[in-house]
């Protein structure tokens, strides 16, 4: 997808203040054990036809209202995803400036989660 010149801008904007992981650190927490949420933080019908094993849904146009109600937590470590990047990135940004300290952003997103061949659940609602 070819994206704006000004929505790159918010992006590279609030990536100067994120955190990022990749989809080889969220496997090997996983292999270790770690505890963590993994977030997709996508559109509902994205999130309908397949996501992330493990993953809990928390769509970037309602995050910011209701992190604290599903992880009231403030120092959990916190994984957000989206489709490549972006808008797990804005979202990371947001939960940052509400007290959320240990707040990552998935580098490539699904996509990147895709072809590492991560496990994947087909068709749930979330």
């Amino acid at each position: 997808m070819k994206h704006s010149s000004r929505f790159l801008a918010i992006v590279d904007d609030a990536k100067s203040r994120i955190r990022e992981t990749t989809v080889e650190a969220v496997r090997a927490d996983r292999a270790a054990g770690l505890d963590f949420e993994l977030i997709d933080t996508r559109e509902d019908s994205e999130w309908n036809l397949a996501h992330a094993a493990g993953a809990r849904h928390l769509g970037k146009g309602v995050i910011e209202r209701d992190i604290e109600r599903t992880i009231p937590d403030a120092d959990t470590k916190i994984v957000l995803y989206c489709a490549g990047g972006y808008r797990s990135a804005l979202a990371a940004d947001a939960l940052q400036k509400m007290g959320y300290a240990n707040v990552y952003s998935m580098a490539g997103g699904w996509r990147a989660w895709n072809a590492a061949a991560m496990p994947v659940e087909r068709g749930q609602a979330g």
